[in-house]
């Protein structure tokens, strides 16, 4: 065992003693701190930054509104601007903006229901409105999910023509996060749609990272997008932006949508810098995406090859090939410990190659995201190869070694 690992097992033992909510939350805070000082990380998440780099980000929104413009009231001006170039995006007739994606999906939802005469959405088990959501579409639209499947893949055509049950709608998040940022192939969701549409159900796109999604499919976004009755997107997941979300589709669905934004408390007095730094995100985050994607490529392929030379006994990056710029980690590990091992050596090298939390599906199994952005394109396989020797020789010595 290392000098640092010791150390790390000393740390460990001297917090036996304390909660483990507030021990996780001295992680989560040791994390943050080592990830806003590293000198080289793969992706920087800009929430972690202080308020005057987050209003940074408005620097040279000249270039993308005039701000000799009135502002925004109640959803009018550059929030109109910004449905307006979302809608053009994605090639439908109109946007709605939304302070939330959970608001944007529950409306798009129960809006579609109400046209089916079916309040049933068929989507995957770790959708999610299923995971992460407190079960808001039956809670407080009315909505009733039905699991297509609960295996950790996109569902498939014959999984969606054999459901038991009929429903109105069905959402498929692109990419499925909580299976490791999962895009079916490009036959696939033609597949998914054309079963949808012989069971008479409309089709709605869970897509907040649907932005980086053209690499993988090989598609524009028009034509991703056109798949879809309706489609909604993010605008900080990976486009860096403050906040927001958008709903788009038909003109006469997003009238409805707005009126139930008003209902549900989503038509704030003003929303000019969310707008703003999603306009912002458009400009100068939505082109580089696809760089992000082909360089998590090298990336993922190079963690593979430094946990080898490591000598792991077993580790693995899901999906192989990334399919988009974020990805899976799993490692034979407690989570606790591995999370304090990527900590020190940020603290220790100036590098941190893991700046996700870690969580623990199995036990003695941790489970990690990985992002490549803008600060991943300088790293080139052999960093990262460096990188993972650094970490592996922090983690702490397996019980059988």
């Amino acid at each position: 065992m290392s000098d640092t690992a010791e150390q790390d097992a000393r740390d460990v033992r001297l917090e036996e003693r304390v909660p483990d909510g507030e021990r996780h939350k001295r992680l989560r805070e040791r994390r943050a701190a080592a990830c806003r000082s590293a000198e080289r990380v793969l992706a920087r998440p800009g929430f972690l930054g202080t308020l005057r780099e987050r209003l940074a980000l408005l620097d040279g929104a000249r270039e993308v509104y005039d701000l000799d413009e009135a502002s925004d009231m109640y959803g009018n001006g550059v929030v109109e601007a910004l449905e307006e170039k979302v809608a053009g995006l994605l090639g439908k007739e109109a946007a709605a903006f939304f302070p939330t994606g959970t608001m944007a999906q529950q409306v798009a939802l129960r809006c579609w229901a109400g046209r089916t005469g079916d309040p049933a959405v068929a989507l995957h088990a770790l959708a999610h409105p299923e995971v992460h959501e407190r079960h808001a579409f039956s809670q407080v639209a009315g909505l009733r999910p039905v699991r297509v499947t609960s295996e950790p893949r996109q569902p498939t055509a014959e999984e969606v023509r054999s459901l038991d049950e009929p429903f109105g709608t069905l959402m498929l998040e692109l990419p499925l996060r909580d299976a490791g940022f999962l895009l079916p192939t490009w036959e696939e969701l033609l597949e998914l749609v054309d079963a949808a549409r012989e069971r008479d159900a409309v089709v709605h796109f869970d897509g907040a990272r649907l932005w980086e999604s053209t690499v993988h499919f090989g598609r524009p976004l028009e034509e991703i997008a056109d798949l879809a009755d309706s489609v909604y997107v993010s605008f900080y997941k990976s486009l860096a932006g403050y906040g927001g979300a958008a709903l788009a589709g038909p003109r006469e669905l997003m009238e409805e949508a707005k009126a139930w934004r008003h209902r549900y408390g989503g038509t704030v007095f003003q929303q000019f810098p969310t707008a703003l730094s999603a306009l912002a995100g458009l400009e100068r985050e939505l082109p580089r995406l696809p760089e992000y994607v082909r360089h998590a490529r090298v990336v993922a392929a190079a963690l593979r090859e430094g946990f080898a030379a490591a000598g792991l006994p077993w580790s693995h990056v899901h999906p192989a090939e990334p399919h988009t710029h974020e990805f899976q980690v799993w490692l034979p590990y407690e989570a606790e410990a591995v999370a304090r091992a990527a900590i020190r050596t940020a603290e220790e090298t100036g590098t941190m190659l893991f700046t996700s939390g870690w969580d623990a599906p199995a036990p003695r199994l941790a489970r990690t995201e990985v992002s490549v952005r803008a600060e991943g394109l300088a790293w080139t396989a052999a960093d990262v190869r460096a990188a993972v020797a650094d970490f592996t020789a922090r983690l702490p010595k397996q019980p059988d070694e």
